[in-house]
């Protein structure tokens, strides 16, 4: 069964998490899968596992403790944030392994541009030369993920430094723009989903983004289509 994959713009971070956890709620076995992107206005994020002691001056940015695992992290204009609504029982995989399929996803995608990028087995997520690129936190109900990574592309990385990343007093973030990947946003959507798509295990010849609604915002949502050469 392949995924839908939706493409849903500059969306409130809570308007998303209310959204997946709905779908997560509302989902059958016969339910596909889906992806949706999305970038968020200003906002740190507490996972389960977040300490007050790692926001250290969040200012005026609202803060929102959420569901997913993990500490704290920002989310901003710029980066792409990817949620993954996946059946884990459907596809036999236990949480390391979509976890790593995650960051493969990401590590497949810097080189492309030549970047040489890693994870770290002791903190998940995507690093450069010890520089975090991308985050992943999750929560997984029912055997089903919600939640997802995010990918710096061309941000304001100041906010990072109102915070300890991830819970890591003095952790390095960076960005893809950093790199030398001067691309936007939208080119960097199509890779991206074509890398996930492959490490997740989906057919990709057999993929089509599809139209309709889930999150109740203001502006118009739309959609990507991937259809390979």
């Amino acid at each position: 069964m392949q995924p839908r994959v939706r493409d849903f713009g500059l969306t409130e971070y809570t308007a998303a998490w209310e959204a997946m956890r709905r779908f997560t709620d509302r989902r059958t076995e016969a339910t596909a899968d889906e992806i949706w992107l999305l970038e968020h206005p200003p906002v740190f994020t507490l996972g389960l596992g977040g300490r007050e002691e790692h926001l250290l001056e969040p200012g005026a940015i609202p803060v929102v403790r959420c569901d997913r695992g993990g500490q704290v992290t920002y989310h901003g204009p710029g980066q792409l944030v990817v949620y993954v609504l996946a059946d884990l029982r459907r596809m036999g995989w236990g949480v390391k392994r979509f976890v790593n399929a995650l960051e493969q996803a990401v590590i497949d995608l810097c080189v492309t541009w030549g970047i040489p990028a890693r994870r770290r087995s002791s903190a998940p997520g995507v690093y450069l030369d010890g520089a975090k690129v991308a985050a992943i936190g999750l929560r997984v109900r029912r055997g089903c993920t919600f939640h997802g990574l995010a990918l710096n592309v061309n941000m304001d990385l100041s906010p990072f430094r109102r915070i300890n990343p991830c819970g890591y007093a003095g952790l390095r973030v960076t960005q893809l723009y950093d790199q030398g990947v001067a691309e936007s946003m939208s080119v960097v959507k199509e890779p991206l989903v074509a890398s996930l798509l492959d490490n997740l295990g989906y057919d990709i010849g057999a993929f089509t983004g599809t139209r309709g609604p889930l999150i109740d915002v203001t502006q118009r949502d739309h959609f990507i289509t991937h259809r390979p050469a």
